[in-house]
């Protein structure tokens, strides 16, 4: 992310309020590819990713005197664009809702977020390795996939992505761990059989 301070992002909604159109456009330089990203992990389809990008933009620009700056902008722009993703996935398969209260939340106690190696450096081993995650990934149902790309691909923090996806930060952990686990196993499976892309 071409990541603004918290005072340059508040003068520069500002400005941009007032009509000034080259704050928008740094606003839109200094947000648009991780919210791209974002989009492409989880539409998995360079086109789609590609539409959410621009309705993502178009709403800011339409709605940004809504914007109250509570939180931060790009965390009301990642929830737009995940709102966006949700839209179209709707029309393809069923959505699964993001319940507040979340079953899921009574099965895991104790467990370590940190277990989970850090996903930089998954991306930056073997090519295979990286195609063994990427698949996985896409295997993982859209509320999982959701927590995975926005905190361990993204980097956004534990309240965040609460804030984004508008759940309890116990939700966030346990459906990270899901996501954690299931990824985890596909890459243990992988080396058990000694899978190689290349």
């Amino acid at each position: 992310m071409n990541e603004l301070s918290i005072e340059e992002e508040k003068a520069l909604v500002s400005d941009a309020k007032d009509g000034d159109k080259r704050a928008l456009a740094r606003l839109v330089e200094a947000y648009q590819e991780p919210i791209y990203h974002t989009a492409l992990k989880m539409t998995k389809n360079q086109e789609d990713a590609e539409d959410v990008l621009q309705e993502t933009f178009m709403t800011m620009v339409e709605k940004l005197h809504q914007f109250r700056g509570d939180a931060r902008l790009y965390t009301w722009l990642y929830r737009i664009a995940v709102n966006n993703v949700y839209k179209r996935t709707r029309t393809t398969q069923k959505h699964e809702a993001m319940d507040i209260d979340d079953p899921d939340v009574q099965h895991i106690h104790g467990e370590n977020l940190s277990a989970w190696p850090e996903t930089e450096k998954l991306l930056g081993e073997r090519e295979w390795i990286r195609d063994v995650l990427a698949d996985a990934l896409n295997e993982l149902p859209e509320k999982y996939r959701t927590i995975f790309v926005l905190r361990d691909i993204q980097g956004l923090s534990i309240k965040e992505t609460q804030e984004i996806l508008n759940i309890s930060e116990s939700n966030v952990k346990v459906r990270l761990m899901r996501a954690r686990h299931y990824l985890r196993d596909k890459l243990s499976a992988s080396l058990e059989e000694g899978v190689h892309y290349e």
